[in-house]
């Protein structure tokens, strides 16, 4: 039986995600704020609904990508959300980042109905929904990971079951501080290059060949000296990441020094008023601070 899938949220990550379901074959129904959002979709076969709870009473799996705990709550759980509509034994897969206790709180509510739930947030910016090839970290039972995996499938190609419900958000938390405090690193090097007389580019290219190599070191990197800040991953994202990651450490009574202080160059960012910019743009917080341009 072919599986009928909702997606809710349609933005930057949301539309591409939705189009390659599309192009997998699965019958899909859609539902963003604003009607307009929807019609990349509806005029590729997509069923446009009016409403969270419309898509539920007619999917069997439903998709959420919004940008914020409030949002996935109200999405879901709200006047006219999911649990409205969702069937027993329905999943509702949260591929939004948002709070591990929120998200544990949701599971909750809605097993109450007999309906399952996946958290399962992604990594790979706008190119990786594009190319159906982000990074899938998944919280939740191991056996509804396993019913919907060809899903995931369609949407990327590292796609890890992280543990139970919560996992995958604590998982994104942890990519989220990693990512930030490489951008400040990146950031430092730079500028400690440029200061001695030596080429930053020439430093990247060096530093990609050892162990100091990453991913972010060759996007990014390439992004600061290029000082091309035009979002793959939003800053004022970054900063709303960042402050579930310290809301976590906050509830568990951990330090998380390194990410505190990239959560506060993010602040910063922001409040120059560069939030729509890159995240990798805190390197020009940097820059100020050295006054130095990389």
């Amino acid at each position: 039986m072919t599986v009928r899938i909702g997606f809710i949220g349609l933005g930057i990550m949301g539309r591409p995600m939705g189009l390659n379901l599309i192009k997998a074959a699965y019958p899909l129904s859609v539902y963003a704020r604003r009607p307009d959002m929807m019609e990349a979709l509806t005029h590729q076969g997509a069923t446009a609904c009016e409403c969270p709870q419309e898509v539920a009473s007619q999917s069997d799996v439903i998709i959420t990508m919004v940008s914020d705990t409030p949002d996935v709550e109200h999405v879901i759980l709200g006047e006219k959300g999911i649990i409205h509509g969702a069937q027993a034994d329905s999943v509702v897969i949260d591929m939004s980042t948002i709070s591990p206790s929120a998200t544990r709180r949701i599971a909750e509510t809605l097993s109450k109905q007999g309906i399952q739930m996946l958290d399962a947030p992604v990594s790979g910016g706008e190119q990786g929904a594009i190319d159906g090839a982000l990074s899938i970290m998944v919280g939740g039972k191991e056996e509804i990971f396993q019913r919907v995996l060809p899903i995931f499938e369609v949407l990327g190609k590292n796609i890890v079951h992280t543990g139970g419900h919560g996992a995958g958000q604590v998982t994104k938390a942890c990519n989220q501080i990693v990512i930030a405090q490489t951008l400040v690193a990146i950031s430092e090097a730079f500028i400690l290059a440029k200061v001695s007389g030596v080429d930053p580019a020439k430093v990247r290219a060096a530093l990609l060949g050892g162990f100091a190599g990453s991913r972010v070191l060759e996007t990014h990197g390439q992004r600061i000296l290029d000082h091309n800040f035009e979002p793959g991953f939003k800053a004022r994202l970054h900063q709303k990441d960042m402050r579930i990651s310290m809301e976590a450490a906050h509830e568990m009574g951990i330090a998380l020094p390194g990410a505190a202080l990239a959560t506060q160059q993010l602040n910063a960012l922001i409040g120059e008023g560069l939030g729509e910019e890159d995240s990798s743009a805190l390197a020009t917080i940097l820059e100020r601070v050295s006054g130095i341009t990389i």
